[in-house]
């Protein structure tokens, strides 16, 4: 209020924000945009220059094929491997030395090695002992590529998940425990009810990543005669000798990956809602 004319000033606008100053950060960052604009609308007008219908009708069932291959190996997976995980992550957290090294052992062999080498003990060395799996009826299983892969990758995850899973858990305040004692309730009911809910959200995030990285890491079943989408790539290729096979394949990963990253992101938006302010 005005103390001279007795009226109310009518509130003014707030000032505009000064310009951004064109740091060199701020340049190069624009560079690498525009160079990366450049690259993506090149690659458009390449594949569009070069689409042979031919090819396509050929070629695309079977990348359709290996694609579903692909998303139901990783999605087998890793929920045999969801499983797996959280016995692992009890052994990790328990305080028993003996289970508590074995299921370090466990984390540390498939997280110290790479997938591919557990890929090919299982698919190749797991050969060597035909007559004793024969045995025990197991060769059936062990002898499709297929299995071998989905034993591999899931042994792989499991040991991810199960080191998610255990920090997740071990970030849930101990307050947590001594307020569901005090409510009456045993450690079962407290870690299914209370703990373990608010450490899935914790460990979201981490779940998503571990996904996309099987799904990158996936293409190397191709290696082990699974006709996956790099496996068909592959056998494209080998009959065209057009590398165009694989930008469609880095495409189908991209647009996989792409896919459950926004999947994942209101996934996340949904289940934390009530943690924003």
């Amino acid at each position: 209020m005005s103390a001279v004319t007795g009226t109310l000033v009518e509130a003014q606008p707030a000032p505009a924000p000064p310009p951004r100053p064109w740091t060199p950060a701020r340049i190069a960052g624009a560079l690498l945009m525009a160079f990366w604009i450049a690259a993506a609308i090149g690659l458009v007008f390449y594949l569009y220059a070069a689409w042979d219908i031919d090819k396509v009708e050929k070629y695309g069932p079977n990348f359709l094929s290996g694609l579903w291959t692909t998303l139901s190996l990783v999605g087998v997976s890793i929920a045999l491997g969801a499983v797996l995980s959280l016995p692992v992550a009890v052994g990790r957290m328990s305080k028993n030395p003996l289970i508590g090294r074995l299921a370090f052992a466990y984390v540390y062999i498939f997280r110290g090695t790479p997938l591919i080498a557990q890929l090919f003990l299982i698919y190749y060395g797991l050969g060597s002992f035909r007559p004793q799996l024969e045995a025990v009826g197991l060769w059936v299983f062990f002898r499709d590529a297929w299995n071998c892969a989905l034993f591999a990758f899931t042994l792989n995850t499991a040991a991810y998940q199960a080191e998610i899973l255990r920090g997740a858990i071990e970030s849930v305040p101990r307050g947590q425990w001594e307020g569901a004692e005090a409510l009456g309730l045993n450690r079962i009911q407290t870690f299914r009810k209370i703990i373990l809910p608010q450490a899935l959200i914790v460990a979201l995030r981490p779940y998503g990543n571990e996904i996309i990285l099987m799904i990158k890491g996936s293409a190397i079943v191709a290696l082990v005669t699974v006709f996956d989408l790099m496996g068909e790539t592959r056998r494209a290729f080998s009959r065209t000798y057009d590398f165009q096979m694989y930008i469609w394949a880095a495409v189908f990963y991209f647009a996989m990956v792409e896919a459950l990253r926004n999947v994942w992101n209101a996934l996340e938006a949904r289940l934390t809602r009530h943690l924003r302010r």
